[in-house]
């Protein structure tokens, strides 16, 4: 019982009981099984209530880790989706086996209801729904297949007690992960690029540049914070620079300056890592305060042949969503992002300082 609170290896456990035929005595009364079939009277209405039933309660699922746990982690983005497919077959399939293809429609638009559901009540944008697409899709296809080895002829368990098993170890699950979730890994992201220009004019534009351009970026445009301008009060250690962003100000004061070579900062305070996108305009869902954070932050100059400058920027953050192999994917292109999105504007303005 215990590997029910393992992530991934609960839900491979689960599956292969699911797939264990049920041991028990040979019933001789009863009857021969019928074929798989999708054609029933109660087909449609028992597809219906598969989806919008296990679509609600994924809503509620969701609620109680994000809303009252405070989690975004294995139960939310693995765990719901697997039991949203499953759950939604089992209803389905309650009465009579149906067609797998079938099943796994029902899985996936059990899936979409709770998206849209999340949507209509706004407990979460298109932003991070958009996000999480790629891993819910195919878990919630394995857990339509595991109901429907579940409801085949010879399968395993019957439907009210697996209704009952998934319904009882989610949230506890989702619980016990709340409560002994290991502290986040804080990782560097780094990017260099190229100036055709020297370190002294391309570290007048790194301690402070102008407004930047609107973005063109489809990342940004599509709500992820970006930076529009940035200033500093001081110079030397103890200087305090503010990186300002779509959605509010970095404020890092200088732990190191040494010019033109090296400038490093703190992050002592930062804006929302996003603006998502909702049908009711701003939505502040939990993963938008601290669940993305930068902790510091540098900028190395190296002066290369013909007067140029390697310019690198590293950003060390962590990010307390999991599975954290996967939505680091996500993190590491945002900040490799707004890397890209500085370094090319301070080559920009500074190679036009020099031609100028």
């Amino acid at each position: 019982m215990v590997l029910f609170f393992v992530p991934v290896v609960n839900l491979v456990f689960f599956v292969v009981l699911c797939l264990v035929p049920a041991r028990g005595p040979a019933r001789p009364e009863a009857a021969a099984p019928s074929a798989p079939t999708s054609r029933g009277d109660r087909a449609p209405a028992s597809a219906i209530a598969g989806v919008v039933l296990t679509g609600l309660l994924g809503v509620a699922l969701v609620a109680f880790a994000t809303e009252g746990l405070g989690s975004y982690g294995w139960g939310v983005f693995v765990g719901v989706p697997f039991c949203l497919g499953l759950l939604s077959v089992l209803v389905y399939a309650g009465r009579e086996p149906r067609r797998l293809r079938d099943c796994i429609s029902v899985g996936l638009l059990a899936n979409a209801v709770a998206t849209v559901g999340l949507l209509a009540v706004a407990l979460e944008g298109a932003v991070c729904i958009v996000m999480a697409f790629p891993l819910a899709a195919p878990l919630g296809a394995l857990g339509a297949l595991t109901g429907y080895h579940l409801r085949r002829p010879g399968g395993g368990l019957p439907a009210p007690p697996a209704v009952c098993g998934v319904l009882l170890m989610l949230p506890a699950m989702m619980g016990m992960e709340a409560s002994t979730a290991p502290p986040p890994a804080v990782r560097p992201v780094t990017t260099a690029i190229v100036v055709d220009a020297p370190p002294a004019a391309v570290w007048k534009r790194v301690i402070a540049f102008p407004p930047l351009d609107p973005p063109r970026e489809a990342l940004f445009r599509a709500g992820i914070a970006y930076p529009v301008a940035a200033s500093i009060d001081g110079s030397g250690v103890g200087a305090v620079r503010r990186c300002v962003f779509s959605t509010g100000a970095f404020v890092e004061p200088i732990t190191a300056w040494d010019a033109p070579r090296r400038l490093a900062f703190s992050v002592a305070q930062q804006p929302a890592s996003m603006e998502e996108l909702s049908p009711w305009g701003e939505v502040r869902p939990p993963h938008l305060d601290g669940f993305l954070r930068s902790h510091r932050g540098e900028f190395r100059l190296e002066p290369l042949p013909g007067g140029r400058t390697r310019l690198t920027g590293t950003t060390w953050y962590e990010n307390r969503m999991w599975p954290a192999r996967y939505w680091r994917v996500w993190s590491d292109e945002i900040m490799h992002a707004i890397h890209r999105r500085v370094l090319e504007h301070v080559a920009r303005t500074a190679e036009a300082d020099e031609s100028g």
